[in-house]
Order: structure tokens, then sequence, then C-alpha cells
């Protein structure tokens, strides 16, 4: 073979190879290893963060992520923060006030999922209508560290209600709380999900409730916190007593911290969108999850990787 052939052949062999290399760099995720801040396991994040931790592994093709069982989204934010947890839900409100710390890895949105309701649930029995009458009553305002508690004394302040002089309060997540209340050891409790939250609607085949209308304290905290919205929970959504109520809403992202890379943040949208059925399979909130809303997560950065394909898909 001639010296010309020889170089050819060595350059056709080398940018065979290096072609090779790439595609293999761009399509193997098996070294990928994520841990899942995933909130309460009765609560809506820990349905979704399951359901993605299965689908993840058939796209993109990753390791399945840990899914850990955390008091909610300002736990998220801090083991997320601290690279304890690389993909993790968290609520606007928990986000923003979190992104502000000088200290951590940077937060980085994947997508806005979906829209929590902020639920009062209160025993049918009591005569309670509106959030003064909770004073002098066995309250759970939410677990410690969770975004439950933020929005819940953020609320109280704003109609003038203090947890610990006005309230018998607790410090309890979902779980624990449905738990008191099936048992008469808790007269109400604060609740921020997607709606229906299943633990809810099963409490309510065993025990009589309702759920308070906001739409008296609502002005004032938006006034203060322009983060929330407010809309209307239809009576049908747990078929309890009573017409529909007025309450606040709240936004819901999916986010990573700054060790991810382009490639594999890219590789995770897809397979979000890819598994929707699965999630929507998982809890009924998935449904509202779609491509031209995902982006709306300020006041958190969409992280580049996810940026890329959101243009790929021309959102």
């Amino acid at each position: 073979m001639s010296g010309t052939l020889l170089r050819l052949h060595a350059v056709g062999a080398a940018l065979a190879l290096a072609t090779l290399s790439l595609s293999a760099c761009g399509d193997d995720f098996d070294h990928v290893k994520l841990t899942m801040a995933a909130g309460s396991p009765a609560g809506v994040y820990h349905q979704l963060s399951t359901a993605l931790a299965e689908a993840w592994t058939r796209d993109p093709g990753i390791a399945r992520p840990q899914v850990a069982s955390t008091a909610g989204s300002v736990d998220n934010l801090d083991r997320l923060r601290t690279n304890q947890a690389q993909v993790g839900f968290s609520a606007a409100d928990a986000a923003e006030n979190k992104q502000k710390g000088p200290e951590g890895h940077k937060l980085y949105a994947l997508a806005r999922m979906h829209d929590d309701y902020f639920q009062v649930v209160v025993r049918g029995d009591l005569r309670v209508t509106k959030l003064a009458d909770l004073k002098g009553l066995r309250v759970s305002v939410g677990a410690r560290d969770s975004g439950v508690k933020l929005i819940g004394e953020r609320l109280l302040a704003s109609a003038g209600i203090s947890p610990e002089r006005d309230l018998k309060v607790q410090y309890m997540d979902l779980e624990t709380s449905t738990a008191a209340m099936r048992d008469g050891a808790l007269d109400a409790f604060f609740w921020s999900g997607g709606v229906p939250t299943t633990a809810v609607t099963t409490l309510a085949t065993t025990v009589r409730l309702s759920m308070l209308d906001l739409s008296d304290v609502l002005p004032k905290l938006r006034q203060d916190f322009p983060v929330y919205g407010s809309a209307t929970l239809p009576a049908s959504a747990y078929r309890l007593e009573g017409g529909p109520v007025v309450t606040l809403v709240v936004r819901n992202f999916l986010l990573v911290n700054d060790t991810m890379s382009d490639d594999v943040a890219e590789a995770l949208v897809r397979g979000l969108f890819q598994a929707q059925p699965a999630l929507v399979a998982a809890s009924p909130v998935a449904r509202s999850i779609e491509v031209r809303s995902a982006i709306e997560t300020t006041p958190i950065e969409l992280h580049p990787g996810a940026m890329r394909y959101y243009r790929d898909v021309k959102v």
C-alpha cells in the first residue's frame, strides 16, 4: 500500500474511532448515579419520584436513582445545595427563598411540573369555616423543614395568628397527620400538594372532613408574596361536604444542582416527557405537565441542558 493510501487509511480509522467514541459518550449513561429528594412517602412528590426513577432506567438508561424520603421542599433544597441529592422536587416559594442563600451548590430547574393547592383539612364535626376558627385547636402546620410549614406560617402571619400562642400546634408530615386525625388526636392539618392527594382521599373514606375557604386571608398573603396564586378547589376533588373553596396555589419545579452535566440534564428532561403516561398512572396531577409550560420556572434558571432540549423541540 502506498504512503498516501496508508495516511488516508489512518485518517479514516481515526475519524471512525472518534465518531464511535462520541456516540458512546453521548448515549452511555450507565455511569450516572443519582439520588432524588422525594418528600413524604404519602405525598405526590414521592409518587412522581418513584415513577421517574423507574422511567429513567429505560430512557435515558441510567442506573435506578435512589428515591430518598424527606420532610418536603425545604429539606429537598438543603440536600440539593449540599449535593446529598442531585434531583429533587420543590415548590417555587421555597426554591426562591433557598436560592438566595450564599452557600452551597447552585440550583437549576429541569421543568415546571404540576401546581400545588394549599389544603386546610378539618374534622367535619367541628364548627370551623375560616382560618381564625382554628384558634385553640390541635393543628399540624406541616413537618419541620417542609414547604407546607413555610406556606402555613406565612399564611397564619398574614391572618395575625401565632402558631405557638393561638394554636395547639404540631409539626407532622402528611402520613402522620392523617393517622392522627383518623385516631382522633388532631383537629386540622395543613397540606400543600397536587389534587387529589391519595392520602387525603383515603382519609375522607373513614373520617368526615371539610376544607377551609381562604378567600378572606389570601389578598394580604399574595400582596406580601407574589409567588402565590389563587384558585378554586372543586368540591368534587375529594367528594367533601359543602361547595368549592378558594385557596392558594404554588408552582412545583423539578430541580437539579450545578454538578449535573448538560448531556445528563437534557436526557433526563427528554425521559421525563417520554414517561408522562407512567407519571399520570402514579398520580393524576401529572396530566398538567406539558412542554410549553415546563419552561416557566422563574425565579429559578433552567439548566443549560434542559434549555437545549426545549430548543430542540422548538418550544
